[in-house]
């Protein structure tokens, strides 16, 4: 197939990789330079978006916010402006995490162009996105899934139709609360254990036989205790879709106090200049707050 790809930051262009080594014909288009490795592997960098919506049958957008998808989508040279020049009949899959309201409305704008739109946010992280074992929750048309499922196949393991446009983002934005709340009950629990005397990384080692254990647990914990806060996913982005599921309650007159709890941890974070390490670095806000790191024996 004719694919297009806009956005080739620490998860895109491992996604795109996966798509050019399938044998599909791959045009790309970035805010900064295309990287090396996709134009060797075949890629073909575009001016814009509008000249990636020209040549390819399906358009990808993985891009950080709600503005950016915006922007890339309906901007001067948006993907919008190449499907007006006879692109009835393609597909819009936007993979990036957004709030659920303006993609209905983007939806709605695309499908005025004669276009299938599907929102498919993802998560697993860099590990997942170059391991091609994202979870994507997807969005949309019956139809329009079907047609973009063979490709989601191709960067992920862990695939669901949620249902109908808006769909995947409303379910990312709870996998993102879930992810959030387990983060900051693995940085209390360790905190804790490592001020009382406890050498954290048998702590952690003993919770992983237990009730206690999860992925954040192993993958996450082990950041912690060993500092290796290189992002995967930085907190800023975390922190932008935490403040979607608080403008979200706020909407529909639901509490979510626990979640509001992380935000603020995170918020420490950012407020100490840490918004761009890791998520697991939430810990730093608790071993600030009580003067005591993290750190195995």
């Amino acid at each position: 197939m004719r694919l297009g790809w806009i956005g080739l930051g620490i998860m895109g262009t491992p996604m795109a990789g996966h798509l050019r080594a399938a044998g599909h014909d791959l045009f790309v288009a970035t805010r900064s330079k295309v990287p090396p490795a996709l134009l060797e592997a075949g890629a073909v960098a575009c001016a814009d978006g509008a000249e990636v919506a020209r040549r390819a049958d399906v358009i990808f957008t993985m891009v950080p916010d709600t503005p950016d998808v915006e922007k890339v989508l309906f901007g001067a040279g948006g993907v919008a402006e190449g499907l007006a020049d006879g692109g009835a009949g393609k597909a819009v899959v936007d993979m990036s995490s957004i709030a659920p309201l303006p993609t209905q409305d983007f939806a709605r704008r695309i499908a005025a162009l004669g276009c299938d739109y599907v929102d498919a946010p993802v998560s697993g992280g860099e590990v997942g996105a170059k391991a091609a074992s994202l979870t994507i929750m997807a969005g949309g048309s019956e139809a329009a899934f079907v047609r973009v499922q063979p490709l989601f196949a191709l960067m992920g393991r862990n695939i669901t139709h949620v249902g109908a446009v808006g769909a995947g983002q409303i379910t990312k934005v709870a996998n993102q609360m879930i992810v959030a709340l387990n983060i900051a009950a693995v940085a209390e629990a360790l905190v804790f254990a490592s001020k009382a005397g406890a050498d954290p990384a048998k702590v952690r080692q003993a919770l992983m036989g237990g009730f206690a254990s999860s992925r954040i647990l192993e993958v996450h914990g082990e950041r912690m205790i060993k500092r290796t806060f290189n992002p995967g996913f930085r907190i800023e982005l975390h922190q932008k879709d935490l403040n979607l599921a608080l403008q979200g309650a706020r909407a529909l007159g639901v509490a979510l106090p626990q979640t509001a709890g992380a935000a603020q941890l995170m918020q420490v974070c950012a407020a100490h200049g840490l918004a761009a390490q890791d998520h697991s670095a939430l810990v730093r806000a608790l071993e600030l707050m009580g003067g005591h790191e993290v750190a195995s024996a």
